[in-house]
């Protein structure tokens, strides 16, 4: 078994008409046991930006104390929030750092950089940048995340059909794969609101 498996896990972005929504399932896992049914994986950097850590989910929340940690000190050098692409690349530099003894996270970033233009991208164990202009997906769920999201993505969705999407695709994907599930956590940004629902699943 894969370290990145051993946790279980499914995130994915998705962008709609300047808006993004990320998700991740709430299973927290040891290999086929559950240890928690309500286990954080998406986390606020600031009010337009989101980061989703799958992976190991030790190294997940050490990851995110240290950009946490970085985009404090960005924010009191700087007076201001970093864009999404900035933090983009910080979190490859971080990754990419310790390239010989990694953080086992496959990052997951959704933004609003300018003119509320939506930015999402996820990067290897690394720090290799993998862009995209529709969705991105992560975790031991990406395969039928991928397949889910190819078949139900629309360009330039308005924000409710956004949701309603990446709730659907993350609910299919999940049912395909017994280390991630146990409902799952959306986040929709919009430029003048962020909305956070709690989706309920199958339990088992």
């Amino acid at each position: 078994m894969s370290i990145f498996e051993y946790n279980g896990s499914a995130i994915v972005a998705m962008v709609g008409k300047n808006c993004f929504a990320i998700a991740s399932d709430r299973r927290l896992g040891v290999q086929l046991q559950t240890i928690g049914t309500d286990f954080q994986k998406i986390f606020k950097i600031h009010d337009k930006l989101y980061v989703g850590l799958a992976g190991l989910a030790t190294d997940a929340q050490t990851l995110h104390q240290r950009l946490v940690f970085r985009h404090k000190l960005y924010q009191l050098r700087e007076e201001r929030d970093m864009k999404p692409e900035t933090f983009a690349s910080l979190v490859s530099a971080i990754l990419y750092e310790k390239r010989f003894g990694p953080y086992f996270c496959q990052p997951v970033i959704a933004g609003l950089g300018e003119d509320d233009k939506p930015f999402i991208c996820t990067m290897d164990s690394i720090g290799a940048k993998e862009l995209a202009k529709d969705f991105v997906v992560a975790g031991t769920a990406s395969e039928s995340l991928y397949g889910a999201c190819e078949s139900m993505y629309k360009l330039d969705m308005e924000p409710e059909e956004l949701f309603e999407t990446i709730s659907q695709a993350l609910q299919a994907s999940v049912d395909r794969d017994c280390l991630s599930g146990w409902g799952g956590h959306v986040y929709l940004v919009t430029p003048t609101e962020v909305r956070e629902s709690t989706l309920k699943g199958r339990m088992d």
